[in-house]
């Protein structure tokens, strides 16, 4: 029983308990996965039924690993999957942290959005949250939580993924030059403006599409917009044949 409430393993050359950040890693790609699924159902179907139960296995995964890891579904999925991989061990204190951070987003939403099914643009922008940690970890080996612990714990994180808490300088093939910069930017911008010109000049149908497409209007383009619903509505109305 005494080894249930021990988080993490005990490893030889290690002088604290780890985790395995491959199979983190790979529960993480889990998650995002179905999570993307379940919120582009409810962005373009406005089905929320997916979503709710994704979110309620969510809520519960990350409770079971801030508790013991070792009974989280997600994790132990992930370890399926790199089942024959050789274990990178990572400081479980700064993991138990960061998924802890991921209990208190789901807190929140599990009740506004499971026990009150009530959805608006916050709330989605807390799943949005949600999806871009669980990329970053997963395809990148990014952990924002961990990069949280070492800026409010004394006690300095040790053995983070991708040995990010011990370097000091940048091997070269970590560094850009100045072409690399040029051409990494403009990928980024053009991502930027891709996701920004299929939400807002594309004809939308979608609540988050609608929503944003109203939320950069001036004041001149929603008065507009007013008359011109207004002006449908009694065109309708007129060419009604039952009155």
């Amino acid at each position: 029983m005494s080894n249930f409430f021990q988080y993490g393993e005990k490893v030889d050359g290690y002088d604290v308990l780890v985790l395995n950040e491959r199979e983190a890693r790979a529960g993480a790609g889990i998650l995002f996965t179905i999570g993307l699924l379940s919120l582009t159902n409810a962005v373009m179907l406005s089905h929320g039924i997916v979503t709710r139960y994704f979110i309620a296995f969510f809520t519960l995964d990350f409770l079971i690993r801030v508790i013991n890891p070792a009974y989280s579904p997600s994790l132990l999925m992930g370890r399926f999957f790199v089942r024959n991989q050789k274990p990178e061990y990572v400081g479980a204190a700064q993991k138990r942290f960061a998924w802890a951070v991921g209990l208190v987003l789901a807190l929140p939403m599990f009740y506004m959005l499971v026990i009150h099914w009530e959805p608006n643009p916050l709330k989605v922008f807390i799943c949005i949250i949600c999806l871009v940690l669980l990329i970053m970890e997963s395809a990148f080996s990014f952990c924002v939580g961990c990069m949280i612990f070492n800026l409010v714990k004394k006690d300095k994180a040790t053995n983070c993924p991708g040995g990010a808490c011990e370097i000091q300088f940048k091997e070269r093939v970590q560094r850009f030059d100045t072409a690399q910069k040029i051409i990494v930017s403009l990928a980024f911008a053009g991502v930027i403006y891709g996701a920004f010109a299929y939400m807002y000049k594309l004809d939308n149908k979608t609540h988050i599409g609608q929503y944003l497409e109203k939320t950069f209007m001036s004041d001149a383009q929603k008065k507009k917009l007013k008359e011109q619903r207004y002006q449908q509505a009694l065109s309708e109305f007129e060419n009604d044949d039952e009155f």
